[in-house]
């Protein structure tokens, strides 16, 4: 029985940032399009709430579907299916869009919506990756590593559209299907070592021997109960275990509040630049989360968990107070880099904390549920930012998102305790039901 290494190789730890970078380059470069198309065409904070909105209802819709597939197939298969999903709807796109002229936000929306389902499968079955490639005490280092491709997507996706944005509003979609494509190749050259645990049709764990691994990638059915009670697994063990419950919780509420983002081609056109010094803008999100993933990388959180994530949603939120007033390019450069640092330090928190509060065999389902909460923390939130700037205006709208995520910081540290309370990463339970009503083993306090 093979066990998986604390470091894997390094052509698969290439070939999961290498997938990780392409599929969100991809993402982030037609999300920079098509927001500052739609706002040129219709002038309106909502239709940008709207567009992110139709990026997220998929996830939510599927995310009992989604989260079973990626536990009972080949994840990798998973990925590389969505990814091209997305590549064909951003040729789509390119085709709808060659003639800017007389464009309609309609089919747009439409072919957003597509693009949301192609992610709402994508998204939980390569975060499940790293977990599954790597032992236990190794999964910190490989997100943390992960975390620095992510991050660079969000530097050079954001640019590379705004760049070709110049050249035809075609063209960057051209590149974002491309960047798809490419990252639906590099997942599938990632080999998951060890015999997973599957559960038979009574619902225990039991191993299977590596002579029948590649016989269950190739059937995609691992002997697990299925329908509706299986796919519900994923809430209820969220809801079961406080720790994972707060954590992803706070990410909901803090970005719902704080999804300035979204209005970022607003606050281009209230500083006067154009499609370049937008997409910079942009890019000042991933530089900051970039240089906070390196130092991350290097030292990553391994003391007082709990208490830096709800600290880093507290400055997040002040960064977001500060673009919102603020009337100068420079300054707006800053605060886009110091919250997007700040978020850099949760997202790596949650994306070790939950894997490793998960069993393995859930894990799936577990991602497909926090996917969503991540999505609604991003799209929904950048909804409810276009919905209150078509009210207040963008200021308003921005201003009053950062100080709801001060707000969320402090009542979410006093709501979960346990959350607050963790010192050191837990333990992960060996099954589904380790522990009391689903909880890891407690972590050092």
């Amino acid at each position: 029985m093979s066990s998986r290494p604390s470091r894997p190789p390094r052509s698969q730890v290439a070939a999961l940032l290498g997938a990780t970078l392409t599929t969100q380059m991809s993402n982030l470069a037609q999300t920079t399009v098509l927001g500052l198309l739609v706002y040129q065409l219709t002038g309106s904070e909502l239709d940008l709430g709207f567009l992110g909105l139709a990026q997220f209802a998929p996830a939510a819709l599927l995310v009992l579907v989604a989260g079973a597939v990626a536990d009972r197939f080949d994840r990798r298969a998973v990925t590389a299916l969505g990814a091209m999903a997305n590549a064909i709807v951003a040729l789509t796109l390119a085709w709808y869009v060659r003639h800017p002229d007389g464009l309609s936000t309609t089919p747009i929306f439409l072919l957003v919506l597509a693009f949301g389902a192609g992610q709402a499968f994508l998204s939980p079955a390569l975060r499940s990756l790293p977990a599954a490639m790597v032992a236990n005490d190794g999964v910190p280092w490989l997100v943390a590593r992960r975390s620095i491709a992510g991050q660079t997507a969000t530097i050079i996706g954001p640019v590379l559209g705004g760049l070709l944005y110049g050249v035809g509003v075609w063209v960057p979609l051209v590149a974002a299907a491309a960047l798809a494509a490419a990252g639906a190749g590099l997942v599938m050259a990632i080999r998951v070592p060890g015999p997973p645990a599957v559960r038979s049709q009574a619902g225990p764990l039991s191993p299977v021997g590596d002579d029948q691994v590649d016989h269950l990638l190739e059937d995609g059915l691992p002997a697990t109960r299925g329908g509706l009670h299986e796919a519900l697994e994923g809430l209820r063990f969220v809801r079961s275990q406080s720790i994972v419950l707060g954590a992803i919780s706070l990410d909901l509420f803090a970005v719902l509040f704080g999804g300035a983002v979204t209005l970022l081609p607003a606050i281009a056109v209230r500083l006067h630049v154009g499609a370049v010094g937008f997409g910079w803008l942009r890019a000042a999100a991933g530089l900051g989360a970039g240089a906070m993933t390196l130092v991350i990388a290097f030292r990553p959180v391994r003391r007082h968990v709990g208490r830096v994530l709800l600290g880093v949603v507290a400055i997040f939120g002040f960064w977001t107070i500060v673009l919102g007033l603020t009337r100068s390019y420079a300054l707006a450069f800053i605060a886009m880099f110091g919250l997007s640092a700040a978020d850099a330090v949760s997202v790596f928190i949650r994306s070790t904390l939950v894997p490793l509060a998960t069993p393995p065999e859930m894990r799936g389902r577990v991602l497909a549920v926090e996917n969503v909460f991540i999505g609604a923390s991003n799209e929904l939130g950048g909804f409810e930012s276009g919905a209150v700037g078509q009210l207040l205006g963008t200021t308003g709208s921005v201003v009053l998102g950062g100080i709801g995520t001060l707000v969320v910081a402090l009542a979410c540290g006093a709501l979960f305790a346990p959350l607050r309370r963790v010192d050191r990463f837990p333990t992960p339970p060996t099954s589904a039901t380790a522990g009391e009503a689903g909880e890891p083993t407690e972590p050092s306090t």
